[in-house]
């Protein structure tokens, strides 16, 4: 996979790839919630391209909390995964670590904007 210089992407590209890998034997009757989990990835990676390109920081700052957001939905399904017993903690674990570094990096980005903003 080739790399980005935008390190965001590159958690975010690497967290798509892992839930591919790490969800693979979802039951059945739980698919709605892998499907969400992935089509919540792209959005989110949707969202981090289109804030990068914004020019307008107060559309970059909505976009960013909107991405916030979407990263704890993407948390959420997650745990409720584990919880249901569908993901091993070995995987929820690794999950969660990719989700802890890509809400600090657009939490950072956010605070950033704002103080743009500000200045």
């Amino acid at each position: 996979m080739k790399e980005e210089k935008f390190k965001i992407i590159n958690f975010i590209r690497n967290f798509i790839v892992q839930t591919d890998k790490e969800l693979v034997n979802f039951p059945k009757k739980d698919i709605e919630i892998k499907n969400q989990i992935r089509q919540s990835s792209y959005e989110l990676l949707e969202i981090c391209y289109e804030a990068n390109a914004t020019l307008s920081l107060e559309h970059r700052v909505r976009l960013l909390e909107k991405g916030i957001a979407k990263v704890k939905v993407i948390d959420f399904l997650i745990n409720l995964s584990y919880d249901k017993q569908i993901i091993s903690n070995k995987k929820y674990i690794k999950l969660g670590l990719i989700m802890d570094d890509i809400i600090k990096y657009i939490s950072g980005w956010l605070n950033k904007s704002i103080q743009e903003i500000k200045a």
